[in-house]
């Protein structure tokens, strides 16, 4: 059986029956955790692709440096409108699996 479910919950939310307050950092500490497990996805499928090297390498590389200057520039924007960090670990992670989807399909794709 679920844990009771007050306030309107999501009965399939983890942290359903805790406060408002403890359940928001409980969910940040849940994001930045797979932010972290999704990055090193990322950069093992990254250090994977330029040890081909070739073409796709080089795009690679230069792509890495652009979406980290633009990621910088889109996250001091957000913060400097007075966005929190559930916004900006939400918005990495969204980036992070698309990067993660598209190497695994250029990986395959390579085979």
């Amino acid at each position: 059986m679920g844990a009771a479910c007050y306030n309107g919950c999501v009965k399939n939310d983890p942290f359903s029956q805790w406060g408002d307050m403890v359940k928001a950092a409980m969910r940040l500490g849940f994001d930045m955790t797979m932010l972290a497990i999704e990055s090193q996805q990322v950069i093992a499928l990254r250090l994977a692709q330029l040890a081909m090297g070739g073409p796709a390498a080089s795009r690679e590389a230069r792509r890495m440096v652009s979406e980290k200057a633009a990621a910088a520039v889109e996250t001091g924007i957000h913060l400097a409108a007075g966005g929190g960090p559930h916004k900006v670990v939400g918005n990495y992670r969204k980036k992070v699996r698309a990067n993660r989807d598209r190497l695994v399909s250029n990986m395959l794709s390579r085979k």
